[in-house]
């Protein structure tokens, strides 16, 4: 629940920063998403992509301290 709610958050995040880094690459004052579904679609992608990465770090983690408490002697 708190990777979801973390990834949403994080998903309108990017949008800004990628909204940012394409108006300084190519000039623009401002960027026309084309309405809310491709709008909604870039923030899908953006959340699935931060989801994925909270996932692996979460089974990193976990990992971790598993070997961790394995190796004490």
């Amino acid at each position: 629940m708190f990777r979801a709610a973390v990834a949403g958050v994080s998903g309108f995040f990017l949008i800004f920063i990628e909204s940012l880094i394409v108006m300084k690459l190519k000039g623009y004052v401002t960027i026309e998403f084309g309405g809310i579904a491709p709008f909604i679609n870039v923030w899908a992608m953006n959340f699935f992509f931060v989801f994925a990465i909270l996932t692996q770090v979460t089974n990193w983690y976990t990992n971790k301290n598993r070997l961790e408490e394995d190796n004490s002697y």
